[in-house]
């Protein structure tokens, strides 16, 4: 984790950013895309299905990349745009910040973070963050009330969760772990331990006091587990959150689908 990602690794990488489920404009596509093209514009679209399969699964042996802040920098609203936010190297609650990067734009990287709303990427300069890699990445099936932990793009881990309650569903989409942190610092209920997400939660409870960023934690009502039952944040046994913390390092990807 400590090395530095040469630049010519990056174009690799994003194949796995396409796997994680996010659609890429043009300028963004990874040569796994132009693979399958270049396979299209010849009609051989067996070989392109094949070429494709096999650079998603070599980059994902790979990971996901992630941008390692050291100092302040603005967060632009795309790449050149406008700053809607400035980072420092620490999050809100103190831990070294870790951006999941989901897409690059030449000498930009669009990142997930909880200054946005969920859905709208962040831009940085390449050159301001040192570049790394995660190989894990965390999968939320509300429909099932599970998550799937992955490593290099395989399953080791799948566990049940409580999922939001009718009214304040858990939101969908693509998101990253913040924070790691325990979760006796704030109160029995969160049981032993929290990853907080960059997401946040569109709809609380009426009267809920809570915060509005979602994480993944513990609970003082295990029996809810494998239900709606929660305010929108995905809940599980403390067992099954101390392997998540183990395995899943800040910027660890998640992504939730209904």
């Amino acid at each position: 984790m400590k090395s530095r990602v040469p630049p010519v690794a990056l174009a690799g990488v994003l194949v796995a950013l396409v796997a994680g489920q996010i659609a890429l404009s043009a300028p963004e596509r990874s040569s796994a895309s132009s693979t399958l093209g270049a396979f299209a514009a010849h009609g051989a679209g067996a070989a392109a299905r094949r070429a494709v399969t096999a650079a998603r699964r070599e980059d994902l042996k790979q990971g996901f990349l992630v941008a390692r802040v050291r100092r302040s920098l603005g967060l632009r609203t795309r790449p050149g745009g406008r700053v809607a936010a400035r980072l420092g190297p620490k999050t809100d609650f103190g831990s070294p910040r870790v951006l999941a990067v989901a897409a690059v734009r030449g000498r930009w990287l669009g990142v997930v973070t909880s200054e946005l709303p969920n859905g709208k990427l962040g831009w940085i300069r390449r050159s301001s963050v040192r570049l790394d890699r995660v190989t894990t990445s965390i999968h939320a099936d509300l429909s099932s009330r599970t998550i799937e932990l992955r490593s290099r793009g395989h399953a080791i881990a799948r566990l049940r969760v409580a999922v939001g309650r009718e009214g304040s569903a858990t939101p969908t989409g693509r998101f990253a772990v913040t924070d790691e942190l325990s979760g006796s610092q704030f109160g029995p209920y969160y049981g032993c331990c929290i990853l907080a997400l960059s997401g946040h939660q569109p709809r609380p409870p009426s009267g809920w006091q809570g915060g509005n960023r979602l994480a993944i934690h513990g609970t003082s009502s295990p029996g809810t587990i494998g239900a709606a039952a929660s305010a929108g944040c995905l809940r599980a046994a403390d067992g099954d959150l101390q392997k998540l913390m183990r395995n899943a390092p800040v910027g660890t990807p998640v992504f939730i689908h209904s």
